[in-house]
């Protein structure tokens, strides 16, 4: 089948470009979750090219550019191979369940510019537009690192959650602010340590892939990380400290309200 040799599943969509990376959803009937990365890569048209490799094998739904051009690579009612070894409330076959959007940008390796206005008004556009049709949950709109915290750190702290959630998508709160006072920094640090069995619990029954065994070790800074660039963008540097600690449990607050 030719590049754009299909029909696209939402008007916003401004050209097809099929990639052969693609399956079957394996009995899941309709997907529930949205994945959001950026490409890390140059440009755009090299994004494209590798997400319709064979060799590279990797493809996504959507991508959009930075200009807010918006090119479907894969029909959402197939499985698109994006979110890679992932986990989330249990589940380890993201891409079956999940569609994927690329967000043009050259990554953290290469300058990590901000995402221009007209391409946030693209994701945010596209995101309404596939949350609203397949009835996806808020909390169930997710980063790539959210996913894949050990491997990925995309969208990254830069992508603006807010302006998703002002827009009804997503789940978001408040950030709880961050301790300006270093001698207090030093020591909600330390007593992260003490705290850290019931970060990882709220972590875990949110929905990341997390130990619940008060360790802090690499990996437990990786989820940390995760869950800053997502939430608590400010200070991404893996502390469980109680600007993290009192923004998950106000998110876990008002998931708690919406499900009684």
């Amino acid at each position: 089948m030719a590049p754009g040799d299909f029909e696209p599943d939402t008007r916003l969509v401004s050209a097809t470009h099929l990639s052969p990376n693609i399956n079957d959803r394996r009995g899941v009937d309709r997907p529930s979750i949205l994945i959001l990365h950026y490409t890390g890569l140059p440009t755009v048209e090299r994004a494209i090219e590798v997400l319709a490799d064979p060799v590279c094998q990797v493809s996504c739904h959507y991508v959009i550019d930075e200009n807010g051009r918006i090119t479907q690579m894969v029909p959402e009612d197939l499985r698109a191979w994006h979110a890679g070894v992932s986990y989330w409330q249990g589940h380890t076959d993201l891409n079956s369940m999940s569609v994927g959007i690329e967000i043009q940008n050259p990554g953290h390796d290469a300058g990590y510019p901000e995402f221009p206005d007209v391409q946030m008004d693209s994701v945010i556009a596209l995101s309404k537009d596939i949350t609203q049709r397949h009835n996806m949950r808020p909390e169930h709109v997710l980063a790539h690192s959210d996913i894949a915290p050990q491997r990925k750190n995309d969208p990254g702290e830069k992508f603006d959650w807010h302006r998703l959630y002002q827009a009804g998508i997503g789940h978001w709160v408040e950030p709880v602010p961050l301790v300006t006072d270093p001698a207090q920094n030093e020591a909600s640090a330390t007593q992260s340590k003490a705290l850290a069995f019931e970060f990882q619990k709220l972590l875990r029954d949110y929905g990341y892939d997390c130990p619940i065994d008060g360790a802090i070790d690499d990996r437990m800074v990786k989820v940390t990380e995760a869950f800053q660039r997502h939430f608590r963008p400010a200070r991404v540097d893996g502390h469980i400290d109680e600007s993290s600690l009192q923004t998950l449990q106000k998110l876990h607050a008002v998931l708690g309200r919406r499900n009684f």
